[in-house]
């Protein structure tokens, strides 16, 4: 009967292949990969493989089509993020434009940025509802493109601050990205050379395993080459990049001057005599405003067209709040509170507001709204610049068509230095001239050829048309700009690069305190940083290429020496077979075995005498033994009488009780040696052992008188007596 395998090995060969395995495929594998896709999805985090998919397939085509839209939804999301914030200077203008419309000052910019935030966090972490981010994400873009495209200008800006910083974060992300990376390269370039190395042994499939191979290198350069190259754009980039904020030191023109937007708003409610104090105190050049003009012909510091934001009235006369304000009378007009909005709101009018003090506190509760002459005579008296909007009064005011000449009028009888005044509505500017021609015309961006006809010297121009060019037309043409509204210091810094004299901030208090451009470096320090970072990328890049080949070919040479291990003992239980057929141990391939031995054969593990019991301190031979145990063979001595079989050390096995009584051994004739008769029917071989066997003598080989046993050592090291024992008669 065939002994059962031995399993110990194979076992020890699967411990060795999974202690050798990478760590990073025990993790990162993928059915990891899929069961935490699918749990993020469906929170469900058990998953069966119903169907199991061809080499090279990771998923089926619904999940591969849906990938896509992954992709395009995460790009999507994370572009409007960086859109919004980079538009962080316009967030007071647009929570504005939203109170316009609905009456409810918030932080809707904050708003909206927490939420684009929301959609790229959520589509980067892989979670559901992915078309629904893209329909949103293509609403906004709508809205960009159809009714903002100005916008796309500020993150053109913004790339001419950044650049050189996010050139270098670049290259340390491709640096990241070139371990996952590498890893898949050398895993292909290792499974195609162990394929290749299998196809030597298998001509028939050669066709077949030439497609694989030509998939995987496709594979390699799919994945591969595009990494290389976007890299070998980041090494070059700087050859092609331009940022204001490289050059050198000795090249950098002065700090632009500042125009109080509507005051300091930040510090003090807008348009109010606190406001333009607070602006002064930080160093303002000049003081910009807006102007109305009242149903009785006085002009007074308002923005909006209505009152509902920076005044009482909503407390006052609830019915009036819609009311245009030049349609109400300087005297209501004066007893409006025009600064409890600002200090006793629960919402401040800027996000990052820093508290007030409990004065500055008070002072800010008690404010009106002023007049143009209060403005003007603050203006005198610290000798700073005037700049203002002039807004038309409603339909059926008495000065709709008289209101430019009144305010000039207002103007020259406050008798301010007519230099400090910068006269920037564009109606009716020849008649300004010929009134007060000390007034500075200051003119909206139009052509150099128009500004040098009107004879016009200054511009006063959106932040976003710095972006054509720098304006270096204008600046070439000695005309000077002046920039509104830049809040951001990013953005000063940039309009501070580029030569701008003089910019219109909202955040007074903060960018006066800069000494210097942000992110300014000079050309030398960007060069040794570009050149430091290109270099220490290449060597981390070949480096952990190399490491992972290095892992690769350590794995591939276990395999090698695994399979030349499994060649070698088929080869060695080829021979051992051969051996024991030969010496009679086993029967012969070529002949059918008998169920019954031969005259002349030896009693083997499947045959023993009656009435004699297996000592349990002998083993059968093993059939499956490696060359080395056939070396250990031995033929036993015989004793007197019958020979006791081998019996595994594990179980005893109880001698075969005859059906018709106990039969005799026949008594041996001198010089031969019968065998013994058996009874009817074959007796079953006991169960294999996993010990060194010692297979009984060959049947040929001459037996000499028998000896009695002694003691012979136990396989477990302790003796054991043999007595023969003799049958019953």
């Amino acid at each position: 009967m065939p002994m059962k395998a031995n399993k110990t090995e194979p076992q020890s060969q699967t411990r060795k292949q999974k202690k050798d395995t990478p760590w990073i495929l025990h993790i990162f594998n993928h059915i990891c990969f899929v069961t935490t896709i699918i749990g993020c999805y469906s929170c469900h985090w058990k998953i069966k493989q119903e169907k199991k998919f061809k080499h090279g397939q990771c998923c089926s085509l619904r999940e591969r089509l849906f990938y896509p839209c992954l992709v395009i939804s995460f790009c999507m999301s994370v572009l409007l993020v960086f859109v919004w914030v980079e538009s962080s200077n316009e967030y007071n203008g647009f929570d504005w434009v939203i109170f316009i419309g609905t009456g409810l000052w918030f932080f809707w910019s904050i708003v909206l940025l927490s939420f684009l935030g929301i959609l790229a966090a959520y589509t980067s972490l892989l979670l559901i509802l992915i078309l629904l981010v893209i329909v949103i994400c293509s609403f906004f873009f709508w809205i960009l493109f159809t009714y903002w495209k100005d916008r796309w200008l500020t993150v053109g800006l913004s790339l001419q601050v950044f650049a050189p910083y996010i050139h270098l974060s670049s290259i340390a992300m491709m640096v990241i990205l070139s371990w996952p990376l590498a890893f898949y390269l050398i895993h292909l370039e290792g499974e195609a050379r162990i394929r290749r190395y299998q196809m030597t042994c298998n001509e028939r499939k050669r066709n077949k395993r030439c497609n694989v191979l030509t998939k995987l290198r496709a594979l390699q350069v799919a994945i591969g080459l595009p990494f290389f190259l976007i890299l070998l754009c980041l090494y070059l980039l700087p050859l092609g990049n331009f940022s204001a904020c490289v050059q050198e030191k000795n090249k950098l023109a002065p700090k632009p001057y500042f125009f109080g937007h509507r005051g300091a708003p930040m510090l003090g409610p807008e348009n109010t005599i606190m406001s333009f104090e607070k602006a002064v105190e930080h160093g303002a050049y000049g003081l910009e405003s807006d102007v109305h003009i009242s149903y009785d012909h006085v002009p007074f510091l308002m923005h909006d067209s209505d009152l509902r934001r920076t005044t009482n009235i909503k407390e006052v006369l609830p019915n009036a709040s819609l009311t245009h304000p030049s349609l109400f009378d300087w005297d209501f007009l004066s007893t409006l509170n025009a600064g409890k909005w600002f200090s006793h709101a629960p919402i401040k009018p800027f996000f990052g507001m820093k508290p007030l003090s409990e004065a500055d506190r008070e002072r800010a509760g008690n404010q009106k709204i002023p007049k143009l002459t209060e403005l003007l005579e603050l203006a005198q008296k610290e000798k700073k610049f005037v700049i203002f909007d002039l807004y038309g009064p409603a339909p059926n005011h008495s000065l709709r068509a008289l209101y430019v000449h009144h305010v000039v009028s207002t103007i020259l009888d406050s008798q301010i230095e007519q230099r400090l005044i910068f006269w920037l509505p564009g109606f009716e500017r020849e008649y300004v001239k010929k009134k007060a021609p000390g007034f500075q015309q200051v003119s909206r961006l139009h052509s150099v050829e128009r500004l040098t006809k009107e004879n016009i010297t200054r511009i006063n121009v959106d932040y976003k048309n710095l972006f054509y060019n720098g304006m270096r037309e204008y600046r070439a043409a000695n005309i000077s700009i002046n920039l509104y509204l830049v809040n951001e210091p990013w953005l000063f810094s940039l309009a501070w690069c580029s030569r701008i004299p003089s910019v219109t901030t909202d955040n007074i208090q903060v960018l006066n305190e800069m000494t210097q451009p942000s992110y300014f470096m000079t050309p030398k320090y960007y060069l040794f940083v570009w050149i430091l970072m290109d270099i220490l990328s290449a060597i981390f890049i070949v480096a952990i290429f190399y490491f992972h080949w290095w892992k690769e070919s350590k794995k591939e040479k276990l395999l090698k020496s695994t399979s030349i291990h499994t060649d070698i003992q088929e080869t060695a239980s080829n021979m051992e077979k051969g051996s024991l057929e030969t010496l009679g141990l086993l029967p012969s391939s070529s002949q059918p075995r008998s169920k019954e031995p031969s005259a002349t054969q030896a009693p083997s593990v499947s045959q023993q005498p009656p009435g004699r019991k297996l000592s349990h301190h002998q083993d059968p031979p093993k059939r499956n033994m490696l060359p080395g145990v056939a070396k250990n063979i031995r033929s036993p001595v015989f004793p007197k009488g019958n020979v006791k079989p081998p019996v595994s050390p594990k179980e005893k096995i109880k001698p075969p009780v005859s059906t018709k009584g106990d039969i005799k051994p026949p008594a041996p004739l001198k010089g031969e040696v019968k065998p013994p008769v058996h009874p009817k029917g074959v007796i079953k071989p006991p169960a294999p052992p996993k010990m060194e066997a010692r297979p009984l003598a060959s049947p040929k080989r001459e037996v000499r008188a028998p000896v009695p046993l002694k003691a012979v050592p136990s396989p477990e090291g302790r003796f054991n007596r043999q007595r023969p024992t003799r049958g019953r008669s």
